[in-house]
């Protein structure tokens, strides 16, 4: 609805500035429930209006919600003043200090701040899990549901599980966004796929720089040994390096850095 003067209202501009499509279809929450399988303190980001907050504290989680618009803090903190599961923070989730204790974080992210919050998650050391509902093409690239993976995906692997969930229907959402969405989980190993972080990142960060054009190319500028590792892997000299899995990029790791 627009103003009298033909402009946008105040809560039309909060939506457009903050990327906000809040999750109203019900089955959709109870999606993102189960996958979060919540216990514990979680964090979620961008609340809205509380629909996935009281569900997540329904299901025993302890909740508690970054919203960055004034307006929304201020209405859901008054709903919640007095249920002891939840708490508001009027804030940039993003830019909150990670808890000490073990934590999860769950959330309908607004597309626009996706990457940063994801970035947050992988850097927490307290975190557990992230499951999060983003907009489908993301959750799939990160994932490798279209057969490539990512640097992102395939630099916190040995650290971070990847997994394509379930997809939500642009129509479970208001005002409802140009796309579909989908649940990305994200769940930190009890134990790492690699002894050595420094060293594996330069690995892929360098089979990622491109040159070359094959992830061949671009070992064999450092490494010795490359063809036998890609051959233990298998993975075929000319392959470019966004079809090299991530299980493949460990056993090149365990051939040509330990």
């Amino acid at each position: 609805m627009r103003n009298a003067g033909g402009g946008r209202t105040p809560t039309d501009r909060a939506r457009r500035t903050l990327s906000q499509n809040f999750l109203v279809d019900r089955h959709a929450v109870h999606l993102m429930v189960k996958a979060a399988a919540p216990d514990g303190l979680v964090l979620e980001p961008g609340p809205g209006t509380g629909a996935l907050t009281f569900a997540l504290a329904e299901a025993g989680a302890r909740v508690i919600g970054y919203e960055l618009d004034p307006r929304l803090a201020g209405l859901l903190a008054a709903r919640t003043r007095s249920d002891q599961r939840i708490q508001v923070v009027r804030g940039d989730f993003a830019r909150a200090r990670a808890p000490r204790e073990p934590f999860a974080v769950v959330g309908n992210i607004p597309y626009a701040s996706t990457s940063r919050i994801v970035d947050w998650c992988l850097r927490a050391p307290g975190l557990t899990s992230a499951t999060l509902l983003t907009q489908r093409e993301y959750a799939r690239k990160r994932s490798g549901d279209y057969g490539r993976w990512s640097l992102v995906t395939v630099l916190s692997w040995p650290w971070f599980d990847w997994r394509l969930g379930d997809a939500v229907g642009r129509e479970s959402f208001r005002p409802v966004p140009s796309v579909d969405s989908a649940i990305l989980r994200v769940e930190r190993r009890p134990d790492p796929l690699v002894s050595g972080r420094r060293s594996y990142e330069e690995l892929v960060e360098l089979g990622f720089g491109g040159v070359g054009g094959s992830v061949r190319a671009s070992l064999r500028t450092r490494y010795a040994g490359v063809d036998a590792a890609l051959a233990a892997a298998g993975v075929a000299r000319d392959t470019v390096v966004g079809h090299v899995r991530p299980g493949q990029w460990i056993t090149l790791w365990e051939r040509l850095c330990r």
